[in-house]
């Protein structure tokens, strides 16, 4: 340890383990090997923080949750591997969770409660991953990205920046189950899949697209489309759509909507012309239509 801590009862902490300042650990923690943990962090009871988990600083870990939890190796040779979790400045997990090794995960990262992350996913800055969501390994994350409760995003998936993905919505893998030949799903930046949808494997997701509730979707996705049904069919152009309370065009949603955003106290368009050419070419906007 490199600093006096705060903790409570029969706390145990292993070697090497590098603290920062103001750390506090609640009752029963566990903090084995080589972990790194940084300023203001705090640690709630029952907490167990397995080798070599690095925590940003700023951090809020809930009670009774894993961070580093063992990969299948480790349940399988006894022998802790040189697998690494890292995340950012400014998590907050929720009570419940649990994250395996293996992972990346960048600041602002946000649980609900009993979350299950698994091993060799990355994940972007300021994502929020709801209560009971399960994302499964090697999947990769961007930033900005919203998952809302009881989500399951199957192995391989991919999800760009600045989706939105809403409750039990399963993201699929397998196409002639059960086999061992997975394809991921993937949804493009500025997506939206709504509530209860299931999208089948090695499906394509297009930039600003709208699923609606319950779609079964089979077939990939052109930009700007919206469907739904079972199979789902391309019904409209979302950026036809209007609110039903104001009459007010409402797509696409960045033009629109600003909470949780980057461009939050700016709005989008002038965020978009403070980037560079190199982060503006991550997102296809010149297709807009007003």
């Amino acid at each position: 340890m490199s600093k006096e801590i705060r903790k409570g009862m029969h706390c145990i902490i292993g070697n090497n383990v590098s603290f920062g300042d103001n750390v506090t650990l609640g009752h029963n923690c566990i903090i084995e090997d080589n972990v790194v943990i940084g300023d203001n962090t705090y640690i709630d009871s029952n907490s167990i923080i397995r080798n070599n988990t690095h925590i940003g600083g700023g951090s809020f870990i809930g009670s009774n949750c894993i961070l580093g939890e063992y990969g299948m190796d480790f349940c399988v040779a006894r022998e802790c591997n040189k697998h690494t979790l890292m995340i950012g400045d400014h998590a907050l997990i929720r009570s419940g969770s649990i994250i395996y090794t293996g992972s990346d995960i960048g600041n602002g990262f946000q649980t609900g409660h009993q979350v299950t992350i698994r091993e060799k996913t990355q994940i972007g800055s300021h994502v929020s991953v709801g209560t009971l969501s399960d994302i499964q390994g090697n999947c990769k994350i961007g930033n900005y990205v919203r998952l809302h409760s009881n989500s399951h995003i199957g192995q391989l998936s991919v999800i760009d920046d600045f989706v939105w993905i809403f409750p039990y919505v399963v993201l699929t893998n397998d196409p002639t189950p059960p086999s061992d030949h997975f394809v991921g799903v993937h949804i493009h930046s500025f997506a939206i899949v709504a509530t209860g949808a299931i999208i089948m494997p090695g499906i394509d997701i297009a930039q600003d697209s709208l699923i609606g509730a319950g779609a079964i979707v089979t077939k990939s996705v052109e930009p700007y489309s919206v469907v739904v049904g079972n199979p789902a069919k391309s019904i409209a152009d979302v950026r036809k759509i209007k609110s039903k309370i104001t009459g007010e065009l409402v797509y696409p949603w960045r033009k629109h909507f600003n909470k949780y955003m980057p461009w939050e106290d700016v709005g989008f368009d002038v965020w978009y012309q403070s980037l560079n050419l190199e982060e503006k070419k991550q997102y296809s906007i010149s297709e807009i239509v007003e």
